[in-house]
């Protein structure tokens, strides 16, 4: 017999079911929250895509304690999508479970099937691809490129075609060819900044930053995570002159360019001296 779902909503050990009653309640149109009702899928997207930088955040940082929450934060927008879609008649929870249950068991067939593991990592990564391109094809999706969804993150989803073009041999054969192409792109924008107009520079400045993100593939270095790692060191330098004008009673504002830039180095070296 099915249990009533204010019982189960108020059940600490729900578990999963709890979770998706919840949703379900908090949709409702009669009884649920104005806020959660109005939402559609393109509303909620902005944040899952938030939610899942909340849990790289803490993961990078080592918040073992916030991980809890930030994967719960993730979870949830996981049942929000799929509650949508239950009501528009386009799948349920449960048929979004059954998918990656039978798409992990399919892609795996060295440890649910009868192939060997005796594999290297590289070996099953090459084997994850050709199965991940199978696929596409079925999906009738012929092309390099295709399938690279747009909604990434523009720096990770540059690597990405990058990635898909190089399997097929268009690249540059080594990192210095990179670096030439990067100091040809940057010289090209400041040359032509005074002439261009503001579409043309965005492009230029769009051409380098696609540059910048083939060099990381290059040097096999996130640059996602790189540039999240440069915002927090900004974030701490910057708060190390904050906390030094404020020593003096002044604020950043009531300081200049060549006073800041003096504490920024003094933050250098008190990190190199830490």
């Amino acid at each position: 017999m099915p249990r009533d779902p204010d019982d189960l909503i108020h059940d600490p050990e729900g578990g999963m079911a709890r979770l998706v009653a919840i949703m379900a309640r908090l949709r409702d149109p009669q009884t649920g929250c104005p806020w959660d009702v109005e939402q559609t899928f393109a509303t909620i997207a902005p944040y899952t895509i938030e939610e899942a930088y909340e849990v790289a955040d803490a993961i990078e940082r080592g918040a073992w304690g916030e991980l809890k929450g930030e994967l719960g934060d993730l979870l949830f927008q996981s049942v929000f999508h799929a509650r949508m879609a239950e009501e528009a008649g386009l799948f349920s929870f449960d048929e979004v479970v059954r998918a990656i249950c039978d798409k992990m068991v399919a892609r795996h067939p060295h440890v649910f099937g009868d192939e060997s593991r005796d594999k290297s990592a590289a070996q099953q990564t090459l084997d994850w691809e050709r199965m991940k391109a199978a696929e596409r094809a079925a999906r009738a999706e012929t092309g390099v490129l295709d399938g690279v969804a747009p909604g990434l993150p523009a720096l990770l989803r540059a690597m990405k075609l990058q990635n898909r073009a190089a399997r097929v041999g268009f690249d540059w054969p080594s990192t210095g060819e990179v670096l030439d192409k990067l100091v040809e792109e940057a010289r090209e924008l400041v040359e032509a900044r005074d002439r261009l107009t503001p579409a043309e520079q965005a492009e230029e400045m769009g051409d380098l930053l696609f540059v910048m993100a083939n060099l990381a593939r290059h040097l096999r270095i996130d640059p996602e995570a790189a540039l999240r790692a440069a915002n927090a060191k900004f974030i701490r330098r910057f708060r190390f002159i904050e906390a030094a004008l404020a020593g003096q009673g002044r604020r950043p504002e009531d300081s200049d360019l060549a006073e800041m830039d003096a504490l920024w180095t003094a933050a250098k070296r008190a990190e190199k001296q830490a």
